[in-house]
């Protein structure tokens, strides 16, 4: 691992569950859509995407034939070897069977494990109760596929470490710090140093991301890479490139990201990089 100490893995989320066409003419929602700016975003540098799917009204869903379609697509790119990291949450209010089938079905090498409920934006609950939690962890055992441990607040790190005692999750673990999601911890580098001491404690040895929503976006990118750690960018978090400009693509913020690594003197990691990095099979 120590030559691999100087990379850092950037994770694209290119749609996520709340941006429209109205919000962005620029965010895909379409399968092919999604598939082509996955593949463009691998392109510039990406090495992890993170993928969620909609309906055909353009809204959150879990609907397996959209994430299968949109799979399908981006493992048909043969020269394509980025890695698949499909959501379980999709959106709020969701069946859990609907959120369980996408990752169960289509086997990728990693999918996201929202360790924890919470209250969503101030608006409603994002939920993730302990028995969804443990089936979730071990459906994800059984099929071989590494959960994403996506945290919104400290509490969250915490649960994690006792679902590690129970066996519902094995060391070591790879954490998303979900920063400045209204309702969660807020995007700042204090707090991130704070989450990621915590995440020393609890669970050592672990591997570790970032992103921030919104004003924090940036704050986040540099400290994180600082810090050690990888990044998330994407369409899902933020659809502004900067303060008043739309971004035009994905594609603008992983070129963005590759370049700020490397200013650093730190390297973008490949896929392979990435699964070594990761302890992915």
């Amino acid at each position: 691992m120590s030559d691999l100490k100087n990379k850092r893995i950037i994770t694209v989320a290119t749609t996520g569950a709340w941006p429209t066409k109205d919000n962005t003419p620029n965010v895909p929602i379409e399968p092919v859509e999604i598939a082509e700016e996955i593949y463009n975003c691998w392109k510039e540098g990406a090495a992890i995407a993170h993928i969620h799917c909609r309906n055909d009204e353009g809204k959150a869903a879990m609907i397996f034939e959209k994430f299968e379609e949109t799979v399908n697509l981006v493992r048909a790119k043969k020269d394509c070897d980025i890695i698949i990291n499909l959501t379980t949450s999709g959106g709020v209010n969701l069946k859990e069977e609907d959120r369980i089938k996408p990752f169960y079905e289509l086997k990728p090498e990693m999918a996201s494990f929202d360790c924890g409920t919470m209250n969503w934006q101030h608006t409603t609950i994002f939920e993730n109760n302990p028995a969804f939690l443990e089936k979730l962890g071990a459906l994800m055992q059984e099929v071989n596929v590494k959960p994403e441990i996506e945290v919104f607040d400290p509490g969250m790190i915490y649960n994690a470490g006792y679902y590690i005692k129970k066996g519902i999750l094995k060391a070591p673990l790879h954490f998303q710090f979900c920063m400045g999601v209204a309702g969660g911890i807020a995007a700042s580098t204090k707090n991130l140093v704070f989450m990621k001491d915590t995440m020393e404690a609890v669970a050592p040895g672990s591997t570790w991301s970032a992103f921030g929503v919104g004003a924090g976006a940036m704050e986040i990118t540099y400290a994180a890479i600082a810090m050690g750690g990888s990044i998330r960018v994407g369409m899902e978090d933020n659809v502004l490139y900067r303060k008043g400009e739309i971004a035009d693509s994905n594609m603008v913020f992983v070129a963005r990201a590759k370049r700020i690594i490397e200013e650093f003197t730190a390297e973008a990691a490949t896929p392979d990089e990435a699964r070594e990095i990761l302890g992915l099979k």
